[in-house]
C-alpha cells in the first residue's frame, strides 16, 4: 500500500507525480528543484537555491511525519560539476553524523531551467502526518 504526502508549505506537484510518497516504512520524496513555495524558481545564488530546495524537501518530510535526521538516502542532480563543493557545504549544514548514504550526478538539463535538485528517502519510525490515501 502506498499513501500520498501532500505539504502545504511546499510547492505543489505540478504534474504526474506526488511530492511524496510512503509505502511501509520508508518515505520517498519527488525531487525538489529552487521553487518557492508559490511555484517560482528562486532567484540568487547557488547557495540560496539549494537553501530552497533544501527548505521544500524540510516540509515535505515534515508533512510525512519524519526530519533530516531520518533521511537514509539522497541523490543529489547538478548541471554544473563546479556548483559542487557550495552545494555540499549547504546541503551538509541540514544533517548531522551519521549522514546519510548519497550520490551525486551531473546531468545535461534539469525540469524548468533548475541547476539543482534533490531527492531524499527516510525511513519512518511512527505513523505518518499529512497522508491522503
Amino acid at each position: 500500500m502506498k499513501q500520498k504526502v501532500e505539504a502545504d508549505k511546499a510547492p505543489k506537484a505540478t504534474g504526474p507525480f506526488s511530492q511524496a510518497i510512503i509505502s511501509g516504512n520508508l518515505v520517498f520524496t519527488s525531487g525538489q528543484v529552487y521553487l518557492t513555495p508559490e511555484g517560482k524558481l528562486l532567484e540568487g545564488t547557488i547557495e540560496d537555491q539549494t537553501h530552497q530546495a533544501m527548505k521544500n524537501l524540510q516540509e515535505i518530510l515534515k508533512a510525512a511525519g519524519v526530519a533530516f535526521s531520518d533521511v537514509v538516502k539522497t541523490t543529489i542532480y547538478v548541471t554544473d560539476m563546479a556548483n559542487y563543493g557550495k552545494i555540499n557545504e549547504v546541503y551538509g549544514s541540514y544533517f548531522s553524523d551519521p549522514f546519510p548514504a548519497r550520490e551525486t550526478v551531473c546531468v545535461k538539463e534539469l525540469p524548468l531551467g533548475a541547476k539543482l535538485e534533490i531527492s531524499m528517502i527516510a525511513f519512518a519510525k511512527g505513523k505518518p502526518q499529512n497522508v491522503v490515501n
